[in-house]
């Protein structure tokens, strides 16, 4: 896949890494400007660029479900153990599945337009 596959994939992951930074403070803003520096560092095209912004913006729903997981286990081990754990990492994943299947959709769309404008940009 060569050196330009690499710049998508390194896009999507600093743009991540920028949602992740600037979401804290500016939810929505911060996956705009997460979404444009994806673009901006995948090149090739609004195409392209909106490609590494999906991607950038899809990671974090990944992590929300992954940390529901992890956080409704530890929750469950708090409640009394055995079979508790069971069930606490069970809603824990409901929790962190729905959490991230709704926060990643929105991420990644709002993620995906400043794919373009970034892709726009560096084309």
């Amino acid at each position: 896949m060569g050196n330009s596959s690499g710049n998508l994939w390194l896009g999507a992951f600093v743009g991540f890494i920028v949602i992740v930074v600037l979401g804290w403070w500016l939810p929505m803003i911060g996956h705009f400007i997460g979404g444009i520096i994806a673009g901006l560092i995948a090149g090739g095209g609004a195409g392209r660029g909106a490609l590494a912004g999906f991607l950038a913006g899809i990671f974090g729903g990944i992590i929300a479900l992954i940390l529901g997981l992890i956080l409704g286990g530890i929750l469950g081990g708090l409640l009394g153990g055995g079979i508790w754990a069971i069930f606490g990492a069970i809603l824990g994943g409901f929790v962190g599945f729905v959490l991230g299947v709704i926060l990643g959709i929105f991420g990644a769309i709002v993620s995906t337009i400043g794919g373009v404008i970034g892709g726009a940009m560096a084309h």
